[in-house]
């Protein structure tokens, strides 16, 4: 009966995991927004999607400071802060009337938002399942990539009906409540649960100690690597069915809702994947493929069928690296500190969202940029092959001493 309830309930954690992340995850879909706000406002079309690149980079960087809060005072109150940031920061953007204000608004209240919230269900989820790390991430993660395909409708509804500032409003409401029920469901398994989660392979590292090892480096490298060639296909999707594929505008938009259906399944997949094959292995498998397919872009003559085989196998990798680095960094350096040091790790991302844009901007066309992004994922799978547990932080501190 025991044993029942305490499955009930870490499966409940996810239940609130899931629906946080979905809402947050809703932040991917901005470029619905491009076209409303330009034709209202009179701004470029740069200018309004700088709103969400300063979103992802605060996002990324807010996870520094809510991965290492939760660890101290838990998940439900971090989370809560991030849903109230996340809540007001849109509602804020519904009376914006410049760029400054919505680049603070959005950009920065609803960005940080996400960032506080996103760390605690990943953290949370993976104390609660030890022994099925890698899927359980990837249902935490997955729920995050659906997030913009579930609201899709929504937005558009809202912003055909109400207009695009008020859309913001309605929005900053239904997402304010909702992640703050799901994250009243996020709670640590008991200390003797989590006490045996957190111990095992590798010991756990501080931040310190992990910034100390030759891993993290490689593990930062590669994660870097991954998420660029993902961000740069999901920013360009559109414009790569249209260039390269003569695909209608119309057509070729679909590849959003493809891009999110792959991303979601590439997060559960190679997750559970990750449990049975080994999480370095994976990521070597992810990097090949997304090499495959950023070469078959840029050399191949696409039509709507090679497009979207393209589009699919790299979003597809693109979630298995989000699924795979918050577990392999548990592995490599435990769990009790996991929320810091994977904000840490996950600055990678928030550096690819800034990276990605400039070598689309001086790359010299979307074929060459294509070329640099096969090729930083082959050095990424070279890189897997040098990547090794780090030696527990004990015998680090031993080692010193003795060299001493």
């Amino acid at each position: 009966m025991t044993n029942n309830k305490k499955e009930m309930n870490r499966w409940l954690v996810v239940l609130g995991a899931v629906l946080l992340q979905v809402c947050i995850g809703a932040i991917y879909s901005w470029s619905l927004f491009n076209k409303p706000l330009m034709n209202k406002f009179g701004w470029e079309n740069s200018q309004v999607v700088f709103t969400f690149s300063i979103a992802i980079f605060v996002f990324a960087f807010s996870t520094i400071f809510s991965g290492k809060l939760q660890d101290k005072i838990g998940p439900r109150i971090v989370a809560t802060i991030g849903g109230i940031l996340y809540g007001v920061g849109l509602m804020l953007s519904s009376t914006a009337t410049s760029l400054f204000q919505l680049y603070i608004y959005y950009g920065v209240i609803a960005g940080a938002g996400v960032g506080f919230a996103y760390v605690c269900p990943l953290s949370t989820c993976v104390k609660w399942f030890p022994d099925k790390k890698g899927m359980i991430t990837g249902i935490a993660v997955g729920a995050f990539g659906l997030g913009s395909l579930i609201f899709k409708s929504v937005i558009e509804f809202f912003i055909a009906t109400k207009g695009v500032s008020a859309t913001f409003f309605y929005l900053g409401v239904i997402y304010f409540i909702l992640v703050i029920i799901g994250a009243q469901i996020l709670r640590l398994p008991n200390n003797h649960q989590q006490n045996k989660s957190v111990s095992g392979n590798g010991g756990n590292f501080t931040v310190k100690e992990m910034l100390s090892t030759s891993s993290f480096y490689l593990l930062w490298i590669m994660f870097l690597f991954g998420s660029m060639s993902g961000l740069l296909v999901i920013g360009l999707a559109k414009d790569i069915g249209v260039q390269l594929a003569n695909i209608e505008p119309n057509v070729a938009a679909n590849s959003v809702a493809l891009i999110a259906l792959f991303n979601a399944s590439g997060r559960l997949t190679w997750g559970t994947l990750s449990d049975k094959i080994g999480r370095i292995k994976v990521i070597f498998l992810m990097f090949i493929i997304t090499a495959f397919a950023m070469v078959a872009l840029s050399v191949i003559s696409l039509n709507i069928v090679t497009y979207f085989i393209c589009l699919g196998g790299i979003a597809f990798c693109f979630g298995g690296f989000l699924a795979v680095f918050p577990t392999v960094t548990g592995e490599f350096y435990g769990l009790k500190n996991l929320g810091a040091n994977y904000g840490i790790v996950y600055q990678a991302y928030g550096i690819a969202a800034l990276v990605g844009p400039y070598i689309v901007a001086n790359a010299g066309g979307l074929k060459s940029t294509f070329i640099i992004a096969a090729v930083l994922a082959i050095i990424g799978s070279i890189i897997t092959l040098m990547t090794k547990p780090p030696a527990h932080p004990i015998s680090l501190s031993c080692s010193k001493d003795a060299a001493s």
